[in-house]
């Protein structure tokens, strides 16, 4: 047992985990949102379509929002940027829960939505700039497991206090909040560094034949020095980058995939439940079961996935979420729905480490918050695509909805597999041409 935990969770900076618990604080606190349409249509007033538009406006700006912290955590350095951001939130929580009119609430609700997906891409870099590479499928994979945990703790607690009062759910979630701007606040210096800000410059132009040599080439023959960040010709490197890299949007566009997979068990899954005499409390057992399995079971995936390519993994993870979700085309009673509530969890926990790891890879350092916030945002796309297309597909063909899904994901797994070779290549000329930069500075002080 103690060398699965010095395994699981050893040899990660304390900076991580100072992370970690106001990640954790967050997550657990993070429940109002979760009932703002019955707190909207109950206390409020507002129609359903009202409410709709409502939390609508907070998903807009959440994608908003990503990308505002991706260049701000860039520009003014995670740290500043994960508080501000906490503060603001916590600011916003109270002025929504003190609101009667229904324009400020819908107002504040775009707002927060805006504060509250800031600080997604500032975490998610603060821990790749602290931890070092060999352990950041274990980072990854406790922020994943620290997500669902606080996830799951907030789910108890937000049933309790709107029961008690909508008021209350809303001034504990700000407390929370507010509490993880302390400890970040408190613990957690800027990791950003210097030499990663200075490369926001330019992309430098190709050497002249002055300019001292980089690392050997194939041949043997010394090449040229290279910038680790993507050509993007006269342009300062920034958002545009992480949009025209190839390899990074391909990365992104199969991940927007795997999103719409498990957007289904939120968006289009009660629906069918619902259609097959399954009430609430069906579905919220199938929810829990996908809880409690990753709070159980994600820790041990390091151990698992480790001596695979992350290619693959990524290609089986992908499949077993298009299998679960293609089996509910058969299930009409709740032990399927749970048995398939197994399969695609599975998958999911698979996916996390080998997901961010390869985020991690492709961005260069000065832009790894950008490429972050243009990576998250392919769950606000599918949060609004699972929806939109799902309900037409469920309400059109029914159960063929779900062949379609897994289909989709079987497409989408094969992709990984075929795009996996060329961004391990990328990987590694990312990672020579960064050793080829941190030798120069030797040609200088030896004078040639």
């Amino acid at each position: 047992m103690r060398a699965w935990l010095v395994d699981t969770a050893g040899g990660l900076p304390a900076t991580f985990w100072y992370l970690w618990t106001g990640l954790l604080i967050n997550r657990a606190g993070a429940f109002a949102m979760l009932f703002l349409p019955l707190y909207l249509t109950a206390v409020r007033g507002a129609s359903e379509s009202l409410a709709g538009l409502v939390v609508g406006a907070f998903g807009a700006g959440g994608a908003a929002g990503v990308l505002l912290g991706g260049v701000l955590a860039d520009r003014w350095g995670r740290r500043a940027t994960l508080v501000a951001a906490h503060l603001a939130t916590a600011v916003l929580m109270v002025a929504l829960a003190l609101s009667q009119h229904l324009g400020v609430i819908a107002a504040l609700a775009l707002l927060v939505g805006v504060t509250h997906a800031m600080p997604s891409p500032a975490f998610v870099a603060a821990i790749v700039d602290v931890v070092p590479e060999a352990r950041r499928s274990r980072a990854f994979n406790l922020q994943f497991w620290a997500f669902n945990l606080g996830m799951a703790v907030a789910s108890l607690l937000a049933g309790l206090l709107a029961e008690a009062s909508y008021l209350a759910l809303f001034l504990v979630d700000a407390a929370a909040t507010l509490a993880t701007a302390v400890v970040i606040a408190w613990k957690v210096p800027e990791t950003i560094t210097r030499a990663a800000a200075s490369t926001t410059a330019p992309t430098r132009p190709a050497p002249s034949a002055s300019a001292p040599p980089g690392r050997p080439g194939p041949t043997g023959r010394p090449g040229p020095a290279r910038s680790s960040l993507p050509v993007t010709g006269s342009r300062r490197p920034g958002l545009h980058t992480a949009l025209t890299d190839r390899h990074f949007m391909l990365f992104v566009g199969l991940t927007f995939v795997l999103a719409v997979l498990t957007t289904q068990t939120s968006t289009i899954m009660p629906l069918a439940m619902r259609a097959d005499g399954l009430g609430p409390s069906a579905y919220g057992t199938v929810m829990a079961l996908g809880g409690v399995l990753i709070v159980l079971g994600q820790l041990f995936v390091p151990r698992l996935i480790d001596r695979h390519r992350k290619a693959h993994v990524l290609a089986v993870s992908t499949a077993l979420l298009a299998i679960g979700f293609g089996a509910l085309a058969i299930a009409d009673v709740l032990a399927l729905y749970l048995g398939a509530c197994v399969v695609w969890t599975v998958g999911s926990m698979l996916a996390a480490p080998p997901n961010a790891q390869i985020n991690a890879e492709l961005a260069p350092p000065a832009l790894r918050a950008r490429y972050q916030s243009v990576f998250y945002l392919a769950f606000p796309a599918a949060s609004f695509v699972a929806p939109t297309l799902g309900g037409i597909s469920l309400q059109h063909w029914g159960d063929v909805h779900w062949l379609i899904v897994g289909g989709v994901g079987l497409l989408a797994a094969g992709g990984h597999l075929l795009a996996g070779p060329s961004r391990e290549r990328r990987v590694s000329a990312l990672r020579a041409s960064a050793d080829a930069d941190a030798v120069e500075p030797s040609f200088a002080g030896d004078g040639r």
